[in-house]
């Protein structure tokens, strides 16, 4: 070949080259300004895919998205051939291949040929469908710096390799589509965070109401979950409550449905992973096979099935022995940081709301005890003082009679009016002292020994433990005491009882023994429990604790109330 006609092949190939280069630059400046019309992610892969398959005379392409479990979805393709379209695209969405197993590997790092593709040798040899003679494809990771995020797949009919120069561009334009799927997240995870934030607002306004509606801590609980299903998009809420190393589903929110399972308490595993949660003090995932081992057994159980991700946080209120934890779940996707951050705000707006509503029961315990004290003065002041002069009338009257010389027909009958009003006047005595307690400044055992001398009982006082009692406690257990020595005068026919009260670190234990006939004290079937047993029981259940009674008539009557006690009480 002479000079002229070397220099004229080097000048086609340099124009060949350049014409090429060109090419390359207009596909990536056009993919480039596709990637900036929409942040919307199938919109903007499926548009983008098209319009590289146009500018690189392809004609077959998919996207496939992969999270950091391995799992791949099909996000995203163009002009598949029918074998890959059967039953609603089952070829693209079950199964495995090379590419996805080698990104899964790690191994996948830069645009290659592949030999042939896995899921059209499927078809071929199952006779799904016409190929339209694609047996490769070249694929290219998608990435955003060191984020691994999915595949770009692209093929030709007949096309078995891919030259350099393709891959760069392919290469290229994966660079590209990773960077604007990471601007996408990061706009997304923006609008979820002001979207999320925005209903914080509306909720904590409804928690504030729920607040004065709210009787107790269950109820309370109850409502919570209920508003974070109404204002939030999770498809599952609780709260989680741990009373003394056991751990119970206090109140669950899903399907629309709110209930409660503090019947049921959780596994050893589920417990643990709570403690982990609790010990962190902060918001910590969790995945979807930790939800279902947390939930086994229970009626939610069935519900974990559709979650592939939660979100704990402790609760940093902690009522008397109990603290709390506040879960959701998620059915779509991973939680985002905006979730974790939206749920420590929520946690911290929800204890807030604990401590308002523990304020409210305050003020309406001393509401109760003003009108208690109330009460007790005006009975004093009137029914009683009536009493005491129906009683000295009386016994004036009967010695104005006793006095004459023939014994008076009334002297009798004034004789019992002046018995029965000092009995009324007793019973008055003894009602005014249990509307308003005096002695409890000295000690719970020394009131009660008060009280039973009052009643003409002698009472031997026993005490094991030392600690303070907090005052809540201490007056339900005098209202019981009270009431079980109230029942050894009336019932058991003996002036003597034995009063315990043992102190651990966990419960306090009240009990009443007296060695009388028995059996006065047990609830009768057919009427039900008396009115005073009655009482007493919902004193001690009201505190989370337990009234039990033994009953015999050789042994007498034996009342023991136990009352769990808080960590913090010294």
């Amino acid at each position: 070949m002479n000079k002229p006609q070397l220099a004229s092949v080097k000048g086609e190939k340099s124009a060949m080259s350049e014409e090429l280069g060109m090419q390359e630059m207009v596909t990536l400046k056009t993919i480039a300004e596709t990637l900036n019309t929409s942040n919307d992610l199938s919109l903007m892969l499926d548009t983008v895919v098209s319009k590289l398959l146009e500018l690189t005379g392809l004609t077959a392409g998919w996207v496939f998205l992969i999270n950091e479990r391995g799992d791949y979805t099909c996000v995203s393709d163009y002009n598949l051939p029918p074998a890959l379209l059967r039953k609603d695209k089952e070829p693209m969405r079950t199964g495995t291949c090379w590419c996805v197993n080698r990104f899964k590997d790690g191994r996948l790092n830069h645009a290659v040929n592949i030999i042939n593709c896995k899921r059209l040798e499927n078809a071929v040899e199952f006779k799904w469908g016409e190929t339209h003679n694609i047996t490769h494809h070249a694929t290219v990771p998608l990435r955003s710096g060191d984020k691994m995020l999915g595949l770009l797949n692209v093929a030709a009919p007949a096309k078995e390799l891919f030259s350099d120069s393709e891959l760069a561009l392919l290469q290229g334009v994966a660079y590209q589509i990773g960077s604007a799927m990471e601007r996408m997240r990061l706009y997304r995870a923006e609008q979820r965070r002001a979207d999320l934030y925005a209903k914080l607002g509306e909720f904590s306004t409804d928690l504030g109401l729920a607040v004065n509606e709210c009787s107790n801590s269950d109820a309370f609980s109850l409502k919570v979950v209920q508003l974070l299903g109404q204002h939030y998009d999770w498809p599952f809420a609780s709260i989680i409550q741990q009373r003394y190393g056991v751990y119970t589903v206090q109140a669950a929110y899903t399907g629309g449905i709110v209930q409660t399972l503090s019947s049921a308490s959780l596994s050893l595993e589920a417990a643990n992973q709570m403690n982990r949660v609790i010990n962190s003090h902060r918001a910590a995932s969790l995945s979807a096979i930790e939800l279902i081992e947390i939930f086994t057994g229970s009626e939610l159980d069935k519900t974990m099935d559709s979650l592939v991700s939660g979100i704990a946080a402790p609760l940093p209120y902690h009522t008397p022995g109990e603290t709390r934890i506040l879960m959701i779940g998620l059915g779509t996707s991973g939680p985002t940081q905006a979730d974790f951050e939206v749920l420590e705000a929520l946690a911290e707006h929800i204890t807030a709301s604990w401590e308002s509503l523990k304020l409210a029961e305050n003020r309406r315990e001393l509401a109760r005890l003003e009108e208690r004290n109330r009460l007790a003065r005006d009975l004093h002041d009137s029914v009683n003082q009536i009493l005491f002069s129906l009683s000295l009338t009386a016994k004036g009257v009967e010695s104005m009679l006793s006095g004459s010389e023939q014994l008076h027909p009334a002297v009798e009958a004034m004789k019992d009016i002046r018995s029965l009003s000092q009995e009324a006047l007793k019973e008055m005595r003894a009602l005014i002292m249990q509307l308003r307690p005096a002695g409890l400044e000295a000690g719970l055992l020394h009131a009660l020994q008060e009280y039973g001398t009052s009643q003409g009982l002698q009472v031997v006082m026993n005490r094991t433990g030392m600690r303070s009692l907090p005052r809540n406690i201490e007056e339900a257990l005098w209202r019981i005491g009270q009431e079980a020595l109230n029942n050894v005068r009336k019932h058991a026919g003996v002036r003597s009882a034995e009063v315990t009260l043992k102190l651990s670190d966990h419960e306090a234990m009240l009990t009443v023994t007296d060695k009388g006939k028995g059996g006065a004290n047990k609830p009768k079937s057919s009427s039900g429990s008396s009115l005073g047993l009655s009482i007493m029981t919902e004193r001690a259940e009201s505190l989370g604790g337990r009234l039990e009674i033994v009953s015999s008539s050789r042994k007498g009557t034996t009342v023991t109330a136990v009352i769990p006690l808080p960590f913090e009480a010294v």
